[in-house]
């Protein structure tokens, strides 16, 4: 760390005579080479500077006037001094942080025999020598040891070695070294924390003891956790943050929802169903909550809290995310809310973000924060531009186990904090039976957020006074553990002996409060009504949600449509577009003129357009978004000479929405799961993601699984969410052919998606801007795309003018260029995607006529358009068999899905046939060449009039 000119002679002029001769020599070897003086006069010259200008400001002929016995010895100076840096660096080696489990801790890294140092040589140092800041009352080298001690290796212990800003290594420094986060701890605040410790503990003792044997997963062993919440709420409000986001698993949150987001008492025990005296319902009046027509279980839901002060009239929302079982995966669901509440979407451009707007606290497992890949994912956002959120304060709920693995077995690390080094996080270390000292080091992590805008990250050590849950029996697995466990006080009465000692509180007043406590639990409880409505009953989805998609108004005018094509073509003065891409661009200039297409490219930047001049904001990313994975979207531009850049649609006259495009990082699970948080936050914002390849998707399953597609139904969250995910048999192999369209028509149910696969430009037109004019609303949900990888450029997807100024989204299609013959017809050929361009192509380029065969494209396969297909059969008159094709596998794909819609549908007579690839373990073949066999064996069967493929008759 570099030091000012004056600090430098202060620290010189301690040197005289025949030592500052024998230093002044030193350091002449040292300017030739460095590593040729002894390695602990570098470390001096390293950080001192030189040392000869002092004795050209005093003068040759000055005498030496003092010296004390360790002076002349330079190796005992700098081996204190290396002693003192090792303090700072591992003093938390053998820090107080276990309240259980851990024998003494000792390290000979912070012993001063290991440097070769008697009490007597760190006496004779002068403070001000090892320690420039030292506080009046220290004097001397030992004073300073012990001091730094006390500060490093207590009941909290830092680390910020591996933080390599030395802005923000000088300032932690300083506020660590001198006690600003200890001070104003006054007897009245240290009588608020035993108060609130007793009010979170009994609640959990009330909860034990009226629902026995119900799972709860008590916060007890790691209390001290709502008293630093409530210190980020409090620090929250008297600086205008307008949100608090919060993300935590299970442990401790049902005292978070009562104590810090105020959820009601009477409320919290009606989700426990039952007592042994008594079926629960919530008194009149108590606060309701939303949830999901589904629900979930109790420790798994969220809620909400509006807090106002005098000083802060807006107010601070504080919002704890609903969480399933997947622990850490609600991550970057919460990073996507901050980022959603911090950004400013109504201009052009990119939004403007605000990081004072909105505060990411997220509280994790001690075994998944190190275990959880997604982990790792959410910390990587933290210096990202699309992704940043101004810092987020973690804190690690540290129980010492992983349900009934140990450390060993569940980690590599010293510490389960250690994977946020490699992020540059600060860490702290606190041991959770020490109040004062947990809220001291959330008051450090939330003013280095404030000030420098970065994560931080607080170990909270304590332990879980039951097991995994409260009907887990752990002695079976830490028999020794629970010991220690079982005979220790818990947080409460530990602080409040001592502050008994500290002659705080009167001896016993703080049983008075437990009583107090209780007997206020006891009379909520007593007040609660009994629940006589008999058996209970699921409720049901919204009916919003049954009303159909097809009310949307998706045509625009051919003017406005035209006018935002040519405002696509601008570039700022002097902007150098890369030539070949420029004559790509310029194409696009007359896709509306009469006699031409608009391909996918131009198609979906007319839809984004579209959408922008309706005042609605739209982000887009995922990886390699900007130009398109298949580099047919080129909504970035780069400046060929500069490297300048300049998106076509930062330039939309008359708009006042910003277009927020964003290569992401190489995630699936953590991008898309911020992208769903922020969708949930910002409902009247169109947010899109795309998949590199759909297969890739995979990565993000529990985020599928457990927030898109089942979040609404159990936690009342919606969102409008649209999922880019290509797909199509081009012969690329397993991981790049299938996005694995069968998963989400398994998840599909009660209208929780919509799930398609459109075969032209004017159909991804309709469909997203559908999407968007969805908005806010209760028909909104989130949508599944099948987007295509060989057809961007195929003209068989290009559409004309009128088909985006007219009309709307088509669930079901009539297959192009195809002579109609419903007479005729014998055959109905139903499928999805690629293979329809495929089959018309194969028509287009058959002598054969075909006027037994009716062809229609599913491209909406969820909701299924049953309505719209009876219509049709019934125009059918002489039809015997309905066939379905697909690409993949007969496993995978759609035909498990639409199976049996259409075998409803089949009259007397009629069969239905299946024709595709057979069931494979694997997506696709690795070999082109038989993929593409086996494709042309597909088409030929679906439009050969001889039998082919798997049927069934109706019966």
């Amino acid at each position: 760390m570099a030091q000012s000119e004056e600090s430098q002679e202060r620290f010189w002029e301690s040197f005289h005579g025949p030592n500052m001769g024998y230093i002044e020599e030193q350091y002449e070897l040292y300017k030739e080479n460095p590593a040729a003086v002894d390695s602990s006069l570098k470390e001096l010259f390293d950080k001192h500077g030189a040392p000869d200008h002092v004795r050209r400001e005093k003068g040759s002929s000055q005498q030496v006037t003092q010296s004390g016995p360790a002076i002349g010895d330079v190796k005992k100076l700098t081996s204190a001094m290396k002693l003192v840096e090792a303090i700072r660096r591992f003093g938390h080696m053998e820090s107080d942080i276990y309240p259980v489990g851990r024998d003494e801790r000792e390290t000979n890294l912070v012993k001063p025999e290991t440097y070769g140092l008697t009490e007597a040589d760190l006496r004779s140092i002068p403070a001000s020598w090892l320690w420039e800041q030292a506080p009046s009352g220290v004097d001397d080298g030992l004073e300073v040891i012990e001091r730094l001690k006390a500060l490093y290796s207590g009941t909290i212990t830092f680390e910020y070695d591996h933080v390599n800003n030395d802005d923000e290594r000088a300032w932690l420094l300083d506020y660590i070294e001198s006690a600003r986060f200890n001070k104003g701890v006054t007897d009245d605040k240290k009588t608020e924390l035993l108060r609130r410790l007793i009010e979170v503990e009994n609640f959990e003792e009330f909860l034990q003891k009226t629902f026995v044997g119900q799972k709860r997963f008590s916060i007890e062993g790691l209390a001290s956790m709502v008293p630093m919440l409530d210190e980020v709420v409090k620090n929250s409000i008297d600086d205008n943050i307008e949100h608090i986001m919060m993300g935590m698993a299970h442990r401790g949150r049902l005292s978070v929802l009562a104590h810090v987001l105020g959820k009601p008492f009477d409320k919290i025990f009606s989700e426990f169903h039952h007592s042994p005296d008594k079926e629960l319902i919530p008194s009149e009046g108590s606060t309701g909550i939303n949830y999901g027509w589904t629900g979930d279980v109790k420790y798994h839901f969220g809620a909400t809290k509006d807090v106002k002060e005098e000083n802060n009239p807006s107010g601070t929302r504080i919002t704890l995310a609903n969480n399933p079982s997947h622990l850490e995966f609600v991550n970057p669901v919460v990073e996507g809310f901050a980022r959603a509440a911090q950004d400013d979407r109504y201009q052009k451009g990119y939004p403007s973000q605000d990081f004072k707007k909105a505060l990411p606290v997220l509280i994790h497992g001690d075994a998944a924060f190190i275990g959880e890949g997604v982990v790792a994912e959410t910390l990587n956002f933290k210096g990202l531009p699309g992704y940043q959120t101004g810092g987020t304060l973690h804190i690690i709920a540290n129980n010492l186990l992983g349900y009934t693995t140990d450390q060993q077995d569940g980690r590599s690390t010293r510490y389960a904090s250690d994977l946020a080094k490699g992020f540059e996080i600060p860490i702290i270390h606190v041991n959770a039976d020490d109040p004062v000292a947990c809220v001291s080091a959330i008051t450090i992590a939330y003013e280095y957020r404030q000030k420098f805008h970065k994560d931080f990250l607080i170990d909270l050590v304590g332990y879980r006074r039951y097991g995994h849950n409260e009907m887990d029996e752990p002695r079976a697995t830490q028999p020794k553990l629970y010991q220690d466990i079982d005979n220790r006080l818990t947080s409460a009465e530990v602080f409040a002996e001592k502050l008994e000692q500290e002659n705080v509180i009167e001896a016993n007043e703080w049983k008075k409060m437990k009583d107090q406590v209780t007997a206020n639990l006891r009379e909520v409880y007593e007040n609660m009504k009994e629940n006589d409505s008999g058996d209970a009953e699921a409720k049901r989805m919204p009916k919003a949600l049954t009303n159909g998609l097809d009310q949307f108004d998706t045509s625009i005018p051919l003017e406005k449509l035209k006018k935002l094509n040519k405002d696509m073509q601008n570039r700022p003065e002097g902007f150098t577009v890369f030539r070949k891409l420029e004559r790509i661009l310029k194409r696009r200039e007359n896709v509306l003129e009469e006699g031409n297409k608009a391909d996918w490219g131009a198609g979906e930047a007319l839809t984004y357009a579209s959408i922008l001049n309706d005042g609605i904001p739209i982000r887009l990313t995922g990886q390699d978004t900007e130009r398109g994975t298949f580099a047919h979207r080129h909504m970035v531009l780069h400046d060929a000479e500069t490297g300048d850049r300049y998106s076509p649609l930062h330039g939309l006259e008359d708009t006042q929405a910003s277009f927020d495009i964003r290569n992401s990082p190489l995630s699936e699970a953590g991008v898309l799961g911020f992208e769903y948080g922020y969708s949930v936050q910002a409902p009247n914002t169109l947010v899109i993601w795309e998949a590199q390849f759909g297969d890739f998707a995979n990565a993000a399953q529990v985020i599928f699984d457990q927030f898109i597609s089942a979040a609404r139904a159990k936690w009342g969250d919606k969102s409008n969410l649209v999922m880019l995910l290509p797909h199509g048999y081009e012969g690329q192999g397993p991981e790049h052919s299938s996005a694995r369209l069968e998963r989400f028509l398994q998840l599909a149910a009660e209208n929780n998606l919509i799930v398609a696969n459109v075969t032209s430009s004017a159909q991804f037109f309709h469909l997203i801007r559908r999407q968007a004019a969805m908005r806010g609303r209760e028909e909104a949900r989130p949508l599944v795309l099948m987007t295509p990888k060989s057809l961007l450029r195929n003209q068989r997807v290009a559409s004309e003018a009128k088909e985006f100024t007219e009309g709307k989204f088509e669930p079901l299609r009539n297959q192009p260029n195809l002579k109609v013959s419903k007479k005729n017809a014998k055959r109905l050929v139903i499928g999805s995607g690629k293979v329809m361009v495929d089959i018309e192509e194969a028509i287009a380029n058959a002598d054969e006529k075909f006027d037994w065969l009716r062809v229609l494209r599913l491209e909406q396969i969820y909701p299924f358009p049953a309505k719209q297909l009876e219509k049709e059969l019934k125009e059918l008159p002489n039809l015997e068999e309905i066939v379905w094709v697909q690409e993949e596998p007969q496993n995978m794909g759609s035909w498990n899905f639409v199976n049996d819609h259409l075998r409803e549908l089949l009259q007397e007579g009629q069969t239905l046939r299946y024709i595709g690839r057979p069931r494979r373990a694997s997506p696709a073949v690795g070999e082109p060449n038989v993929d593409k066999t086996e494709q042309k064996q597909i088409i030929q069967k679906a439009i050969n009039p001889s039998e082919g493929g798997d049927s069934s008759e109706r019966n």
